[in-house]
């Protein structure tokens, strides 16, 4: 038996003894865990869960383990997500401190940075949330505006950030900020800095979106004292940063529908019970079912395509540049499929609350609204493609 094997074997042992049952379901939108001070567990397994994991260091298998990780190797780590989606595990947890920042730090942060960030994150004792778009630089990102100034002993910032994601329920944010006006080049005169939510002068509203929830914030910074041991990496060069956890986002947002909560069933489910089938048994609208067997292919595609990024990262020739593929295809993806349902529901697929519609329809009503922010988070659509037709040699 080969070490791995025996890996698979331990784990598949440890899964099956510690994970609760109540965690092996698919876990639905309030069920997700986030963490931090200010998190409400949906139930007592949920908590010890988490617990169990962390202390394993399995909320982050891969991360060194002085930093709270589980010192994994890519295939040990592979091994380990496989054995709990057979036992249909749920994530412990989830955030942005997880899928970027715990990213970033490990290549720019210095030591004490991520001695003092990395185990809280994957504790699940902290939040994070995401400062970067603003009024007037949302894809345009390096034309932000928010000042951060040098004032000796501390940094100040002042201005507003967009699009932050969860900020009022968070705990810290990482945060871009224009430290050199008069830098030649706008990606320059950047800087990248982790400021407490606590802090005096930083005011967050929550912002309603078209699927009636408050997930997106604007963010104020009034006067706000920053520590100097809060700069990531160096004065005036975030972007290098940025850029880099811009890569592991896009990344996270192209495999977005495994964090998020499942509808019950499948699309071909759904086509299923909701339209006419003819006698051979296939469906009777030849226009959705051109649509239907559209989307599967797209899936099955897009499946291949991360099966074969993997194996070139196994191999160390992954060209991370395919990472915007990914993402701008699987949200777009993910819109096409949410207006294929709709279709497919007819008036069943646009309920709002009520009797007459079951939750998994009402849930697909604002899944169907919500998917369309997943294709502006992490750098819209349309700037993915320039970036590609850039990396391609194509006029952007």
């Amino acid at each position: 038996m080969s070490d791995l094997e025996q890996f698979k074997n331990e784990v598949t042992a440890w899964l099956e003894e510690n994970c609760p049952p109540s965690q092996r379901t698919p876990a639905k939108a309030d069920e997700l865990v986030y963490g931090g001070s200010k998190c409400v567990f949906p139930s007592e397994d949920a908590k010890l869960w988490l617990k169990r994991m962390a202390d394993k260091g399995w909320t982050v298998p891969s991360w060194p383990k002085q930093y709270g990780g589980g010192g994994l190797s890519a295939k040990e780590e592979k091994v380990l997500k496989k054995a709990m989606k057979k036992l249909g595990c749920r994530m412990p947890l989830t955030g942005h401190g997880l899928w970027m920042l715990g990213p970033a730090l490990l290549e720019f942060g210095n030591e004490e940075q991520k001695l003092e960030h990395l185990p809280r994150i994957a504790r699940g004792e902290v939040r994070w949330c995401q400062g970067y778009s603003e009024p007037g630089a949302g894809s345009d990102l390096a034309s932000l505006r928010c000042k951060c100034e040098d004032m000796g002993d501390h940094y100040l910032v002042n201005g507003q950030k967009s699009w932050t994601t969860d900020g009022h329920k968070s705990d810290w944010v990482f945060v871009l900020v224009r430290t050199d006006f008069d830098a030649p080049k706008k990606q320059q005169g950047i800087s990248f800095l982790l400021i407490d939510m606590k802090a005096p002068g930083v005011e967050v509203r929550p912002v309603t979106l078209l699927n009636g929830n408050d997930d997106f914030c604007d963010t104020f910074f009034d006067n706000v004292k920053v520590p100097k041991q809060n700069l990531v990496h160096e004065l005036n060069q975030g972007w290098s940063v940025a850029k880099a956890l811009l890569v592991h986002e896009r990344e996270m947002m192209s495999k977005i529908q495994e964090f998020m909560p499942r509808l019950p069933y499948t699309v071909v489910e759904y086509a299923q019970h909701y339209l006419s089938l003819a006698d051979d048994g296939k469906l009777a609208d030849p226009y959705l079912r051109d649509r239907l067997t559209q989307h599967l292919m797209n899936t099955q595609s897009m499946g291949l395509s991360h099966r074969r990024a993997y194996e070139e990262g196994m191999a160390g020739i992954l060209d991370k540049r395919s990472l915007s593929y990914f993402k701008a295809y699987a949200t777009e993806e993910d819109k096409h499929r949410d207006e294929l349902l709709i279709a497919l529901l007819g008036t069943q697929g646009l309920g709002w609350e009520g009797e007459g519609f079951s939750e998994d329809e009402l849930q697909l009503t604002r899944q169907f609204l919500m998917n369309k922010a997943l294709s502006i988070g992490g750098g819209t659509t349309e700037v993915q493609m320039n970036l590609i037709a850039k990396q391609l040699g194509l006029p952007g």
